[in-house]
């Protein structure tokens, strides 16, 4: 468990590749490595064009928040058009796929709950 408050820049955070993604990298803003009790704040940035597969967790659920752009997010086989200041809950179970067709960046936060190895089942 954190002992103390933490507060950093996302500048300060190492992106990396989204795993069998094109064109998307995740950032762990507070994560395990800081001993987060409860929750896990991500941010995800996907780049004109980019992809992330459809793939589902039977463990977790998802909050978001679309800080930038605009994507298409498909849940459960149904597309929906999100954009800039958009609240999204992605329920346990639920399959899920990420897309940016526009020609701007998207960045949106994922919160997920603290559990230290969770399953992706990929499903494309």
């Amino acid at each position: 468990m954190a002992e103390k408050p933490i507060i950093r820049t996302i500048d300060s955070v190492i992106s990396k590749e989204v795993e069998r993604a094109h064109g998307a990298t995740i950032q762990v803003l507070l994560g395990p490595d800081e001993s987060m009790p409860h929750f896990y704040t991500r941010l995800f940035t996907l780049q004109p064009g980019g992809r992330i597969p459809k793939h589902r967790h039977d463990t977790i659920e998802h909050e978001q928040v679309l800080l930038s752009g605009e994507m298409v997010l498909t849940m459960d086989g149904k597309e929906h058009e999100v954009r800039e200041g958009m609240a999204i809950y992605i329920p346990i179970g639920c399959a899920h796929a990420y897309e940016n067709r526009s020609k701007a960046s998207v960045r949106f936060i994922c919160i997920v709950p603290a559990i230290k190895d969770y399953r992706t089942e990929w499903l494309d």
